[in-house]
């Protein structure tokens, strides 16, 4: 089955060497005010050498009430030389460059964050957040629109909406977060206007041979939240208006403190089957499977039992930059350890991420970057 992950794979208009896909994770490598720096260079251009066909950044914010420190930005045409050099930086070790466009919405570090409603806030002691008045939502989807004409002129190969982990798009998706009483709230159809709106926009503002990839999420994983059944609906729509792939998860920040949930993501291949519902719904959309995907023969499976088209690695690549080399070679690799939250602690401070399961030698190459970072 690990042989598998090495056959080649058309996405639209690309065609991709395996079925390896580095998934965007956030590491707060970027400098404080979101620029790239030297680390962030450096990590991406591992990640284009690891021997995986495709290379998505982490979320790229579109605008700047949509940030948090050291999250990379695109809303100027000033970012865009120095998200070229991400894309050099990867596409140097062979693989496809793809870049992820975000706003977080009410989870932003900002003063006044907005959502699709009024929202208590999202932490104690936090600003509240304001819901966009309708007369808003074309500029924000003009400033989708704009960071992926970024993303092209920037020389990646593809833009990748996000539209899962409880961000703008999804607090508009999701019925726990979106209680407006206009033509964007209520039943689904309304709640998915404005994802929708972003999608086409996106779409025109790079042109008809330029994929344009979602992250999709399939289940918040609360009961209030937004679930499954809702997700293969609306996955169609989506699918409809001619995306070049659906990158499937689970969960949301809300549900990630829930206990039943924390012990679910501990498991391996623990959002496979969310994948393989989507997949179900739109089978002529190829689908990206994640979620603790930690070895080659889970992945492998994945593809066996045709759950998905293509496997997607996030911290599993983080803990073991080799995954993909050792899979061709039939190694064992290194896994990443489900109760180690060392690199999510430091972000959640704002820290660049560092790995305890990397080598001493690259712990200590590392560290020196990350203190120059600091």
């Amino acid at each position: 089955m690990v042989e598998l992950l090495f056959t080649p794979f058309a996405l639209g208009s690309l065609r991709l060497a395996n079925r390896v896909v580095v998934l965007p994770l956030y590491l707060a490598y970027a400098n404080p005010e979101g620029s790239v720096s030297g680390l962030v260079e450096e990590h991406y251009r591992e990640l284009g050498a690891s021997g995986a066909a495709l290379v998505i950044t982490e979320h790229v914010g579109v605008r700047a009430d949509g940030l948090v420190p050291r999250m990379l930005r695109l809303d100027h045409d000033r970012y865009v030389p120095e998200l070229a050099r991400v894309a050099r930086a990867i596409k140097e070790g062979g693989a496809l460059a793809g870049a992820q466009i975000n706003h977080l919405g009410r989870y932003a570090a900002v003063a006044s964050p907005v959502s699709a409603s009024d929202l208590p806030p999202t932490r104690p002691g936090g600003p509240p957040v304001r819901g966009l008045a309708k007369e808003e939502l074309p500029e924000v989807v003009e400033a989708y629109a704009a960071a992926a004409r970024r993303v092209r002129e920037a020389g990646f190969d593809l833009v990748e909406i996000h539209g899962a982990m409880a961000y703008l798009l999804m607090q508009f998706l999701s019925p726990r977060t979106n209680r407006r009483q206009d033509e964007y709230g209520g039943p689904l159809e309304n709640r998915a206007r404005f994802p929708l709106e972003v999608l086409r926009a996106v779409r025109r503002a790079v042109g008809p041979d330029f994929p344009v990839g979602y992250r999709f999420l399939a289940d918040e994983w609360l009961p209030d939240g937004f679930k499954p059944e809702e997700a293969v609906v609306f996955a169609r729509m989506v699918a409809a208006e001619g995306v070049a792939y659906l990158s499937v998860m689970g969960g949301c920040y809300d549900s990630m403190a829930l206990p039943e949930v924390a012990a679910r993501s501990a498991q391996p291949a623990y959002m496979v089957d969310l994948a393989a519902a989507v997949k179900g719904a739109v089978p002529q959309v190829p689908v990206i499977a994640a979620g603790r995907l930690a070895t080659p023969e889970i992945a492998g499976r994945v593809l066996a039992e045709q759950k998905a088209d293509l496997v997607g690695l996030a911290r599993v690549i983080l803990a073991d930059r080799d995954w993909v080399r050792k899979a061709q070679r039939g190694e064992p690799v290194v896994t990443c350890d489900p109760a180690c939250h060392v690199c999510q602690k430091r972000v959640s401070r704002t820290l660049p991420a560092i790995c305890p399961r990397w080598p001493r030698e690259r712990q200590r190459k590392w560290r020196g970057l990350l203190r120059e970072a600091e």
